[in-house]
């Protein structure tokens, strides 16, 4: 093993990294060179690198700091603790752990953070070091993937831990505001409304989420189907719908039918025009979940785990990322990339073949936070057990598709009538595919994502030309609103719940969403663990237990989709530095002693509201 670079050896001490993993802390200590295996780390080279499990610390709970917190009593809420403390997680292979880290820690002459290049990690690197009263300069490895190059890089570009205070702000905003609404409102609505010691479960994300499920529910459930009945005719081979309302009773549909049949079909209107299909975006977490949920029906944990364990592989980059765009500075790595994906060799050759465009729509600067879109790295895998390898083929896919040829269409419109009756027809054909190709559909996969798969081509019709049809009649029936899939959910989350198809609209409001991507996969497993939600095939249902509950819940701010985006709104602005973490703490605070007088005044539904409940 060469040695690295010999400016980040001291001459005193240790320079002690610490990775969110052990697997991680394997790769970077392999590349700095640090090669002996010691008990619960490795050293070498001037480096010791160790590792977390993931989280270490936990905020602390109520009764920590009073005895009296520990008794669910609607006397003692709100809790306000004066200052917010973090403890070990109760667990002895933590506490073992963290009994390595405390000590290289304290008799080191650097620490190195090499968590997770995001909020999550900065926030579980910075409490353990809190907890292990870190004396020592910090310096903070920032890389968006596992590769031997990126760690070398990122340790030729160390940054001040104080460029991520900011982050750190935002984690630890996140986290107090989750424990004082979670803590708080679950005891209020418990205490208040619970029976046979049952929780109310509420939480700052969890609870809006479940109120969407359960309003799409009883929409469902309301819902009353309806008969009704279209105009239909043949002209030339090809089907024209009536354009007028949908008739309610048979008896108007055989007058009108009747009627057609005593008039030629005459065009009144024919535009052919050509258009564009753009390329589809990068991937961000959101975005992969969903197209992964509906192409192979996995739930939006599993993907994140299959993702995660391909960045730990060094397979893709770093993948709990909310944009859909690269860095400028990528642009000249594109063709290595590329050229390393030799299982995909046929579909890269082509791009290959000539220089690559630099597109806005996939380099922006000023669309890219702390990391770019996932992306395949230049390690090209082998050998992956299947579902990782569907993932990676998602991914891998896309990243071709952006930098292809647009797919060029051919849009048209006939409108034709029938005596006074309006009739109208619209066709696609595909002219150029374009980044097409990479996607053939299968029939099942069109009728799965509600394409039409027999979509009719559409001969060229003349203005004025008239001649005989063969109308007819369709019986058809409403459908109910359709319930939740993990697909769609995610979607409602980012856009908290409004209902967006166009990406760049959907970005706009991303800020605004319910939770972060990396969180969604786990309110939603929260949600099926409470039995708030099952699932019937890929359809996400409530159950009365979550119905309940919701109902339950007459305080607006709790379930509100929108308010609790513009709570999400505030975080990414603390993460940015324009907003003050303690002013958002206060804000909750504020809100949490109002819902809590309001419930208070309100008429329990309890006989023994005033029995003390007393939960582990």
């Amino acid at each position: 093993m060469p040695r690295f670079a010999d400016q980040y050896i001291f001459m005193a001490g240790f320079k002690v990294c610490i990775a969110e993993k052990p697997s991680v802390a394997k790769d970077i200590a392999q590349v700095i060179g640090a090669t002996a295996r010691m008990d619960g780390y490795y050293e070498g080279n001037g480096y010791q690198v160790t590792w977390t499990f993931g989280h270490f610390c936990t905020l602390k709970e109520p009764h920590d700091y009073s005895p009296n917190w520990k008794s669910w009593q609607l006397a003692f809420l709100p809790i306000i603790p004066p200052s917010f403390g973090i403890k070990l997680i109760p667990n002895k292979g933590v506490e073992k752990q963290f009994g390595v880290i405390e000590r290289l820690v304290a008799d080191c002459e650097a620490v190195i953070n090499c968590g997770d290049a995001g909020q999550e990690g900065e926030l579980i690197q910075r409490w353990v070091l809190l907890k292990a009263k870190c004396k020592a300069p910090v310096k903070r490895l920032w890389i968006s993937s596992l590769t031997e190059s990126a760690i070398r890089d990122g340790f030729s570009k160390l940054k001040p831990d104080s460029d991520y205070d900011n982050l750190y702000a935002a984690g630890s905003a996140r986290a107090i505001g989750d424990w004082l609404l979670g803590i708080n409102a679950t005891r209020l609505f418990t205490t208040k409304y619970g029976t046979d010691k049952s929780v109310l479960s509420i939480g700052r994300v969890q609870t809006p989420t479940l109120a969407m499920l359960v309003q799409r529910q009883k929409e469902i459930d309301a819902f009353k189907a309806q008969d009704y009945w279209e105009l239909k005719t043949t002209y030339r081979e090809t089907v024209f719908t009536a354009s007028i309302e949908r008739l309610k009773t048979a008896d108007r549909a055989e007058k009108g039918l009747a009627y057609l049949k005593e008039h030629p079909f005459e065009v009144v209107a024919a535009e052919i025009k050509e258009g564009r299909e753009r390329n589809p975006r990068l991937y961000d977490l959101t975005s992969l979940q969903v197209d992964a949920n509906k192409k192979y029906a996995f739930s939006a944990d599993d993907t994140l785990k299959y993702i995660q364990a391909l960045y730990e592989k060094k397979f893709v980059t770093y993948p709990r990322v909310d944009t859909t765009y690269l860095s400028e500075d990528l642009f000249p790595q594109i063709p290595s990339i590329l050229a390393s994906m030799t299982h995909y060799a046929a579909m890269a050759a082509p791009l290959l073949a000539h220089p690559i465009a630099k597109s806005k729509t996939v380099f922006d600067d000023k669309k890219v936070t702390d990391h770019h879109a996932i992306i395949p790295t230049d390690i090209s895998p082998n050998v992956l057990p299947l579902d990782e390898k569907r993932i990676y083929d998602l991914v891998a896919r896309r990243f071709i598709a952006v930098f292809y040829p647009e797919c060029k269409v051919s849009n048209t419109s006939v409108e034709g009538r029938v005596g006074t009756v309006p009739f109208r027809v619209t066709g696609k054909q595909i002219l150029e595919p374009g980044w097409r190709v990479l996607y053939p559909k299968e029939k099942k996969e069109k009728k799965a994502s509600g394409e039409n798969p027999e979509e009719q081509e559409i001969p060229v019709f003349e203005v004025g030309e008239s001649g005989p049809h063969e109308p007819f009649i369709h019986k058809g029936r409403t459908k109910a609103p359709k319930a939740y899939t993990e697909a769609t959910l995610l979607r409602a989350m980012e856009t908290a719940g409004k209902q967006v198809d166009d990406e760049d609209v959907r970005d706009l409001l991303k800020e605004n969403g319910i939770g972060r991507p990396s969180t969604r996969a786990n309110i939603i497993e929260t949600l099926f663990k409470r039995k708030y939600i099952e699932k019937q095939k890929r359809k996400l249902v409530a159950t009365q237990t979550g119905i309940r509950l919701i109902d339950t819940i007459q305080d607006e701010l709790l379930k509100s989709p929108e308010l609790t985006g513009v709570w999400e709104r505030k975080l990414r602005l603390i993460e940015k530095g324009e907003y003050d973490a303690a002013q958002f703490k206060e804000e909750l605070i504020t809100m949490i002693f109002q819902l809590t007088n309001e419930v208070k005044r309100h008429q329990s539904v309890k006989a023994d509201q005033g029995d003390t409940l007393v939960y582990p």
